[in-house]
C-alpha cells in the first residue's frame, strides 16, 4: 500500500530528504511539506521541475502551524521530521501530536539520506547554531590549500528563493552573490569563502550538485548548517563537530546534534577565551561519555574590530547574525562580546525604532537581549532592517555578521565590523588531525 507522507521543514534537509529518498519512490505519495524557522517560503510550491515524474504538480508548502489539520485532510500515514536546531523534548511534543492524530512519525538517518561523493570528504558540522562551524571550516579549507590540493566546498542548503533556478548554484566571485539573489543569511555563508578565493556550491539538489563540484575538487569539504548532519559520505572521511561551551548541555539535548557528537572523529571546543570553566568542564565531560575515541581541539574565537574607537565609551546599536540569535537561540553574539570588550557604556534597546519585519522578529524571539539580529531573507526585511538601523538614537553601530553588512544595507551612523577566527590552544590542531586523515 501507498503510504501518504507530510514532510516538516524549512528548505532544506526537507528538500534534501525528498530528492534523495522519495522523489523517485512509488511506496509513498507526499502530500504536503510544512515549513517553519525561515520566514516567507509556507506559502510556495515545491516545483513539478525538481519534484520528478511522479509529482507533475509539484508540492504544496503549508505553515507548520497547519499540521494538525493537513494531517486530517490528507489522512496522511507517515509525518516526517526534516529541520534541525530542536531541543529534545520539542521533538518529542511533535511526536505526541503527530501519534495522536494517527500518523506514525519517522527521523530520517544516514544510510536513506547521505550520497556518496567519489572524493575523500571533510564535514565540518555542530551540536547548535552559531557554534563557530564557519571559521573552522575555513581553517580546514586554509591547510589542505597549504598542501596544493583544489578545495572545493558544499555549503548546507538555504534556498528561499526561486527553487528551479536554485537547483544547482556555484559561487567563485562577489558578483555571484547578485546573479543568483543571495539573501544576507546565504552571503553570511558564501562570501567569506569567496573573499578566500574558495569555490562554493549550494542549491537544492544535492546529487547534481556533487557531481558538479566532483569535476574541479581533489577534496570537499561539507560546511553544514545549523545543527543538522552532513548530506554526503566517502569511502575517505573526516567528521569534525563543533560545541558551543556557551550553550553547555546542547550538545546531549538537541536534536540532531547530539547525533553529530556520535558520528564525530574529531571535537572542537570553540570559544574557550570567553566560556566559564565549569561550562567548558560540563561539555568536557559529555563528550567524553558520549564519543570518547573523538580527537579533542581546544579553541578559542578571538574577535577583532576595524575601529574601536567607535565602540569605548559609546552608546551603542548591535547588530549580531541573525540565525545564531532566533533558531540558535543564543541572547548575544560576537558584537555583543566586543562591546563589552572594549568598553561600550550602553547597549542601545532598538524596540522603540523597529519597524515592520523586524518588530516581528523582536517579538517572537523574546529571548533576545538589547540587540538586532541582521534579518534578510527579503528585500522587504533588509528595508525594515535598514530602516530601524538608522532610527536607532545611538553614537555608533557595531556589526557582528559574518559580512560586511555596509554592503548591503546604507548605515548613517559611524559603524565598525567586527571578525573572528579559529585559533587552536594547544594540540592536537586542525593541522594534526588533517594530516592524520
Amino acid at each position: 500500500m501507498q503510504r501518504r507522507v507530510i514532510i516538516l521543514g524549512a528548505a532544506g534537509r526537507d528538500f534534501h530528504n525528498f530528492n534523495v529518498y522519495f522523489r523517485d519512490n512509488e511506496n509513498y505519495k507526499v502530500v504536503a511539506f510544512t515549513a517553519t524557522q525561515i520566514p516567507g517560503i509556507d506559502d510556495k510550491k515545491y516545483p513539478a521541475e525538481l519534484a520528478g515524474k511522479l509529482y507533475p504538480n509539484g508540492i504544496d508548502i503549508h505553515p507548520e502551524a497547519d499540521l494538525h489539520k493537513l494531517i486530517k485532510e490528507h489522512n496522511a500515514d507517515l509525518v516526517i521530521l526534516a529541520y534541525s536546531d530542536l531541543h529534545h523534548e520539542e521533538v518529542g511534543n511533535k511526536v505526541a501530536l503527530i501519534n495522536a492524530m494517527g500518523a506514525d512519525f519517522m527521523l530520517m538517518g544516514a544510510k536513506n539520506t547521505m550520497i556518496k561523493t567519489t572524493k575523500p570528504l571533510v564535514t565540518v558540522c555542530a551540536v547548535r547554531t552559531g557554534c563557530g562551524k564557519s571559521q573552522t571550516t575555513r581553517t580546514v579549507v586554509n591547510e589542505l590549500k597549504a598542501k596544493g590540493l583544489k578545495v572545493v566546498v558544499i555549503r548546507h542548503p538555504m534556498p528561499y528563493g526561486d527553487l528551479v533556478a536554485q537547483k544547482v548554484q556555484r559561487f567563485a566571485k562577489i558578483e555571484d552573490l547578485k546573479t543568483h539573489n543571495c539573501t544576507i543569511e546565504e552571503m553570511e555563508e558564501y562570501e567569506p569563502h569567496i573573499q578566500a578565493g574558495n569555490v562554493v556550491f549550494a542549491g537544492v539538489d544535492y546529487e547534481a550538485i556533487v557531481r558538479e563540484a566532483e569535476k574541479e575538487a581533489d577534496v570537499i569539504i561539507w560546511d553544514g548548517g545549523n545543527n543538522d548532519i552532513p548530506f554526503y559520505t566517502s569511502d575517505k572521511q573526516l567528521n569534525i563537530v563543533v560545541v558551543d561551551p556557551h550553550r553547555p548541555g546542547d550538545e546531549v539535548s538537541y536534536y540532531p546534534g547530539e547525533t553529530n557528537v556520535h558520528l564525530a572523529d574529531v571535537i572542537v571546543i570553540n570559544k574557550i577565551d570567553s566560556a566559564d570553566l565549569a561550562d567548558i568542564n560540563e561539555v568536557r565531560d559529555n563528550i567524553r561519555r558520549i564519543n570518547p575515541k573523538a580527537k579533542v581541539i581546544d579553541a578559542a574565537s578571538p574577535l577583532f574590530v576595524d575601529k574601536p574607537e567607535l565602540i569605548e565609551g559609546k552608546r551603542v546599536l548591535i547588530v549580531e547574525d541573525g540565525p545564531t540569535l532566533t533558531h540558535g537561540d543564543m541572547g548575544y553574539g560576537a558584537g555583543t562580546i566586543a562591546a563589552e570588550k572594549y568598553g561600550a557604556i550602553e547597549f542601545v534597546d532598538p524596540r522603540p525604532w523597529a519597524v515592520g519585519e523586524i518588530t516581528e522578529t523582536l517579538e517572537k524571539y523574546d529571548t533576545i537581549g538589547d540587540l538586532i539580529p541582521a534579518m534578510g531573507y527579503s528585500e522587504q526585511q533588509i528595508k525594515d532592517l535598514e530602516a530601524t538601523i538608522n532610527a536607532c538614537e545611538c553614537d555608533s553601530v557595531i556589526i557582528g555578521t559574518p559580512i560586511d553588512l555596509r554592503r548591503i544595507v546604507n548605515i548613517k551612523h559611524p559603524a565598525c565590523q567586527v571578525e573572528y577566527e579559529l585559533q587552536e590552544i594547544g594540540r592536537p590542531t586542525i593541522a594534526d588531525v588533517l594530516k592524520d586523515f
